[in-house]
């Protein structure tokens, strides 16, 4: 099988979800380090213009957002399952929720005047400066949830998720699921910042999930780079897709030039031939000097299509 290519950064809390994963599912991967904000040419290369992170490259096929991530590992690795007990439509609907509302209460706490201090502490105000107006360009002008807002969202989530790992070691019940990884990636990214890990102590039994969870590791990794993952995708040919599964709910047709835009968050878009739209993917086929042709893939739950 091609190698598993994670395109990421160690601080990055959707990366640490799918590096989470890999553990769990006990994967081998390469890891290609890339950078926190733009410019990202070698991103760029594979994607076409989307940039958020991670992205996982599988050949020459580019897959990115961590809920079709995740769809993709399962099926490359179905044991142990991401979806037991038949709870897939309960799981998704917390990954959403967590991937969305409690990440960005995280976020708006984490990055209180307190733990931005901590976290920049050895960076010069001038890259403080560079990665306030990188994460102000990927919200589109959108404002960032008031830290005192944030903290008592947070609070409140946590207590929710704690209530759901008092009598179980897992969020749905006896095994790691979905929503656990889903869950966790956030939480982890507080706990790094000591001066407001703090807000964690409240609720033992979650920190005693959480512990369960860092257990997982991360998989058995390979350090590698962009141009040695570039080249890879050079010298590959995307999958074929399966075009009977096409599901058009915009009324543009199979082998059409669109745009591919994120739905919230770094919104750059990627122009491309659909090749594929199935109920949970696009699928675009795009070419690009240096990575050749490839196809990049994005979750139908997070991007909007149309003609560009």
């Amino acid at each position: 099988m091609p190698d598993l290519i994670l395109h990421h950064y160690p601080t990055s809390p959707f990366s640490e979800k799918i590096r989470k994963v890999l553990g769990y599912k006990n994967l081998a991967w390469k890891s290609v380090v890339i950078p926190r904000i733009m410019p990202k040419p070698d991103v760029v290369a594979l994607t076409g213009g989307h940039r958020r992170t991670p992205l996982l490259q599988i050949g020459a096929d580019i897959y990115c957002d961590t809920a079709l991530i995740c769809d993709v590992l399962e099926h490359r690795q179905p044991t142990p399952s991401l979806y037991p007990q038949g709870t897939t439509g309960a799981l998704r609907i917390i990954a959403q929720w967590a991937d969305s509302t409690l990440f960005w209460a995280a976020m708006g706490y984490s990055f209180s005047p307190a733990g931005a201090a901590y976290m920049f502490k050895d960076q010069s105000p001038e890259d403080a400066k560079a990665f306030a107006e990188d994460r102000g360009k990927m919200r589109a002008g959108g404002a960032r949830m008031p830290a005192a807002d944030a903290t008592s969202a947070y609070k409140s989530y946590l207590r929710r998720i704690a209530s759901m790992v008092d009598d179980q070691p897992y969020v749905m019940g006896k095994e790691p699921s979905l929503a656990d990884f889903s869950c966790y990636h956030a939480l982890w990214f507080t706990q790094r910042i000591p001066p407001l890990a703090g807000i964690l102590d409240a609720t033992p039994s979650l920190t005693a999930w959480m512990a369960r969870m860092a257990a997982f590791g991360h998989g058995s990794m390979q350090e590698s780079d962009a141009a040695a993952a570039i080249a890879v995708a050079a010298q590959s040919e995307p999958v074929p897709v399966d075009k009977d599964a096409f599901q058009d709910d915009h009324g543009i047709a199979l082998g059409s030039k669109v745009s591919i835009t994120a739905e919230s968050f770094g919104l750059e878009p990627t122009e491309g031939e659909l090749v594929a739209a199935t109920r949970t993917r696009y699928s675009l086929r795009r070419s690009d000097p240096r990575a050749g042709t490839v196809c990049m893939c994005i979750s139908r739950a997070s991007a909007f299509s149309s003609k560009p």
